[in-house]
């Protein structure tokens, strides 16, 4: 496809050509947001390492039912609505690696964000949340 073949197009339909624009615009605004905001994304063969190497706090963010069916082990459920950077248990773990998981990732990434306010340093989200754990076949542990 040539230039004047592209350009010829986006005159055609333009409401489709400025939808394509909004939404490349957002993507790359979201990522810069996301680069600033201090807070790592891992995978999950990044998440094992942090757990076997350094010990890491894993905090679950799902409801109670859906943690019980399966979570990774040593994790910490907390519900997002009793979720407090000042709580003991996470307060403890101000200098230890924090990972947040939630469903998919996108609870995990305002709570991460209030952690780095808190002046936690070491704070990561599971990319692609639990569900990105199962796809890469790795256990879960059941009940509470």
């Amino acid at each position: 496809m040539s230039f004047a073949e592209l350009v010829a197009f986006a005159g055609r339909h333009a409401l489709l050509s400025l939808a394509l624009v909004g939404l490349t615009v957002a993507i790359v605004a979201n990522e810069i947001a996301s680069l600033l905001s201090g807070v790592r994304r891992i995978g999950p063969a990044q998440l094992t390492g942090l757990i076997n190497r350094d010990n890491a706090l894993v905090v679950d963010l799902r409801p109670p039912g859906e943690f019980e069916k399966g979570h990774i082990a040593g994790s910490k459920n907390v519900q997002t609505s009793q979720f407090d950077p000042e709580n003991k248990q996470l307060a403890a773990a101000k200098t230890l690696p924090v990972v947040l998981v939630c469903r998919v990732g996108q609870t995990a990434s305002g709570a991460a964000k209030r952690l780095r306010k808190a002046g936690f340093t070491q704070v990561s989200v599971l990319d692609g949340g639990i569900q990105a754990w199962m796809a890469a076949d790795l256990p879960l542990v059941k009940g509470r």
